[in-house]
């Protein structure tokens, strides 16, 4: 099949034809099928039942150091699940804060604290005037609806296969003070799934900005959520912090949300000493201490970091097959007619397609009269605007494996059919 780029008028009249036909059919059918979020589908929240019997009576909801976890106390999370997270994170257990159950409420305080307390003997950001943050696009538009909310002039920042323009980023940082921080997702980027190389991760760690108090927010969300065989490997971004004195750079966070259960879960916050001082202070007069009997339920179910890797292959079990849908949908459907392109990810959350430029709002209208509901067009882009209106972010999780082939094959047909009236003009 040729291109629909190479394609005469005549050719692209009669694809479309087909696919108007095809398209009819799948609006008549009445089906309600959402990839909106990238939600955990019932069968991953089921593994994690049988965590909520894990402290069956008040001798149980002791910590292996007699804490009594029903009780005030602990500020940081007890001390077992912040080893855990360390492992994870590739820190010192001293340098991890074990949250509530959301990291985003934990990278919102965080800049809330820079706005606030500042950072760095600097003063707070919100008496140095105009602020800006770089943004690695596409993106997580809850981070950017972080920096929208406090009024951050936001700099998009282009990725490709081996994460943001660092010479951009390098460039932007060294000359201007007013640049306060950038975004990060380094391992399955959402929505792309690409895992930063080495050679971005050694760059980062090697900035000199302007700005004193110019903090790199390392949002490590997918860190162990592989769906293939082999997983990507991520350098760790504080050992080579450390090696450059350059330790008080990165803020890291992670969480059990797409774990155990969104909104049920635990998160976690790792960095330097300095850095972990200045939180702690405003998290002394946030709160007396976090959810222990949560924290402890993960321990006791997840045990340690090998349990936690353990427990992530079943998770692998569920999804694996759902990204393999997607993909081979992909593949099957869009790949011969050049209309759209996308990255094959290892793991995470998501799979980002980039559809014929100016034609994203259009695919996404199409699939939701159809029955298919797609996060908005725009969303992984700052203030939600698409440069290009070309890319889309699928989350396969959600729905079951009939359900997304069913939706994928609908994606497909609207991708096609938007493309071909859009060449047609």
């Amino acid at each position: 099949m040729k291109f629909y780029s190479e394609m005469n008028k005549e050719e692209l009249m009669s694809e479309k034809n087909a696919l108007e036909a095809e398209y009819e059919n799948y609006k008549n059918a009445g089906l309600k099928l959402d990839m909106s979020r990238g939600k955990p589908g019932a069968e991953q929240l089921d593994i994690s039942m049988p965590m909520l019997d894990t402290l069956t009576s008040s001798s149980g909801c002791f910590t292996d150091e007699g804490v009594d976890c029903r009780n005030y106390g602990i500020l940081d999370g007890i001390p077992a699940l912040k080893k855990i997270f360390a492992d994870v994170l590739g820190v010192k257990p001293e340098n991890v804060f074990v949250g509530g159950n959301s990291s985003l409420n934990m990278m919102f305080d965080t800049i809330t604290c820079f706005m606030t307390q500042g950072i760095s003997g600097c003063e707070p950001w919100i008496k140095q005037g105009k602020i800006k943050f770089l943004c690695p696009v596409p993106g997580y538009d809850r981070h950017f609806g972080i920096t929208e909310f406090y009024g951050f002039e936001m700099i998009n920042i282009p990725m490709d296969s081996n994460g943001p323009d660092m010479d951009l980023v390098e460039e932007l940082v060294s000359k201007d003070s007013s640049i306060k921080g950038i975004w990060c997702v380094p391992k399955y980027s959402n929505p792309s799934g690409i895992t930063y190389s080495d050679d971005v991760v050694r760059r980062f760690a090697a900035l000199k900005p302007a700005a004193k108090d110019f903090r790199i927010m390392w949002d490590n969300a997918y860190v162990i959520h592989d769906v293939a065989d082999s997983g990507d490997k991520l350098l760790n971004l504080m050992d080579e912090c450390i090696k450059n004195g350059n330790e008080d750079l990165p803020v890291m966070f992670t969480s059990t949300s797409k774990i155990t259960f969104p909104g049920a879960g635990v998160a976690a916050m790792a960095c330097s000493d300095n850095n972990m001082k200045v939180f702690k202070g405003r998290y002394q007069y946030q709160t007396i201490g976090y959810d222990k009997l949560n924290q402890l339920r993960h321990l006791r179910y997840l045990k340690n970091t090998q349990g936690l890797i353990d427990y992530m292959a079943k998770h692998k079990a569920v999804i694996a097959p759902k990204f393999k849908c997607v993909l081979d949908m992909l593949n099957e459907n869009v790949k011969d007619t050049g209309c759209a392109k996308w990255e094959n990810p290892n793991g995470g959350y998501f799979v980002s397609v980039d559809v014929l430029e100016g034609t994203a709002k259009e695919v996404v209208r199409l699939c939701k009269e159809a029955g298919v509901v797609l996060t908005g067009a725009g969303a992984t882009y700052p203030y939600g605007k698409d440069p290009k209106d070309s890319n889309i972010r699928i989350a396969p999780t959600y729905p079951s494996v009939g359900e997304l082939a069913q939706a994928m094959q609908i994606f497909c047909v609207c991708t096609k059919l938007a493309a071909v009236r859009k060449l047609l003009g």
